[in-house]
């Protein structure tokens, strides 16, 4: 590490370490931006450790020289925030997938590994310093080459193992996420996130098999690259939380007649009776507006002061009323799709009750349910 690349280190830290404490203070200030407030928290812990504690070990591991002794716990230090630095980055990527849905094998083999990684770290001969040190500590190291450090075959593996599988979390929570969106700009930036997220992982497997200070260097430097584009996107993206930890409270499908043919529950807080009479209202007010206006202008949504009602109404004779926490175009494709569902599944039994005359049997529709569970699962408790 010669004296302009030790100068661009100390300069990326306090660049990287400033926007990090922005970051941290606007989580707090304003956590009602992402949704719920356990995405804030969970995002504030990810990037604490990441840079409060983990950049800030590593940082001082390798530019400083206190003592062998010294050194060498704060580089195990670093190892280890490091590793769970990444894991509440994987949880965040977790929950962009799917809210509070935290699959139990992945998290069960990551916390696993990081037990014995912990646990190793404790072995004298775990990690060893290799100096080089000819004058009185503490001082920087402005040649990487002064100070390094070596790992047990045991500790290499066990680093690998982690880093090696959070890359393939990460790729498949990618896609799986990719599948879910009918954004096609956000899935590039996933895409792209995923790609960038590969460097400090790759870098940082490359040093612990070479043990060569390059990598090491090269590692922090891609960290703190991904840690800033974490950061802008928590500034200025934050709907991104608030779309996928959206709520729902029911939702209700109405016959053109105003009977109400099948509710579903999401929020078992909620009164049912709110539900019925939301639903009521709209299907009402269309009925009156429709004698007057063109069906293009009949009402699509309604907002209270906690809630957003949306409709979403169909060529044979029925409506499929939404009730939710924030109105969002997820929702909006998820009740075009499952309106045609609906229909597809009923069309016989919607023929038959064109006539308002009709007597009409609700119990047809209990198969809604299905539908439902499966069209909206992303928001099920």
């Amino acid at each position: 590490m010669n004296v302009l690349f030790f100068i661009l280190l100390a300069i990326g830290y306090i660049f990287i370490f400033c926007i990090c404490i922005f970051t941290l203070i606007h989580l707090i200030r304003f956590k009602e931006k992402f949704g719920v407030k356990l995405i804030a928290y969970i995002n504030f812990l990810a990037v604490f450790i990441a840079i409060i504690i983990y950049s800030s070990l590593y940082f001082t591991s390798i530019t400083i020289y206190f003592s062998e002794s010294l050194n060498l716990i704060l580089w195990k230090l670093s190892i280890a925030s490091g590793i769970l630095s990444f894991l509440f980055i994987s949880l965040m990527f977790t929950f962009l997938k799917e809210f509070k849905k935290i699959p139990d094998f992945p998290f069960l083999y990551f916390l696993t590994l990081f037990g014995f990684l912990i646990g190793f770290l404790f072995f004298p001969d775990s990690i060893k310093i290799n100096s080089s040190i000819s004058n009185s500590p503490p001082f920087l190291q402005i040649n990487s080459s002064t100070v390094n450090y070596s790992f047990s075959v045991i500790v290499k593996i066990i680093i690998i193992l982690f880093y090696g599988s959070i890359l393939i979390y990460f790729s498949f929570l990618t896609i799986m996420i990719n599948q879910r969106t009918w954004n096609e700009e956000r899935a590039k930036k996933m895409i792209l996130n995923t790609v960038i997220f590969s460097f400090p992982i790759l870098s940082l497997i490359l040093h612990i098999l070479s043990e060569l200070p390059v990598f090491r260097e090269m590692h922090i430097l891609f960290f703190w690259i991904t840690l800033l584009g974490i950061c802008i996107t928590l500034l200025k993206k934050p709907e991104m939380f608030i779309e996928l930890t959206n709520q729902i409270y029911y939702i209700n499908i109405y016959h053109k007649s105003g009977i109400l043919l099948y509710s579903y529950q999401f929020d078992q807080t909620k009164s049912e009776t709110d539900s019925a009479i939301w639903g009521n209202i709209l299907i009402g007010l269309n009925q009156i507006l429709s004698e007057f206006v063109d069906e293009q202008n009949q009402i699509d949504v309604l907002q209270t002061k906690n809630t957003d009602i949306i409709v979403n109404y169909d060529e044979f004779g029925f409506a499929v009323v939404l009730i939710a926490k924030k109105k969002n175009t997820i929702l909006q494709n998820l009740m075009k799709k499952f309106t045609v569902e609906f229909r597809n599944k009923y069309k016989e039994e919607l023929l038959e009750i064109q006539d308002l005359n009709k007597l009409i049997n609700v119990t047809e529709f209990v198969g809604a349910k299905d539908l439902i569970e499966k069209g909206f699962q992303l928001y099920l408790s």
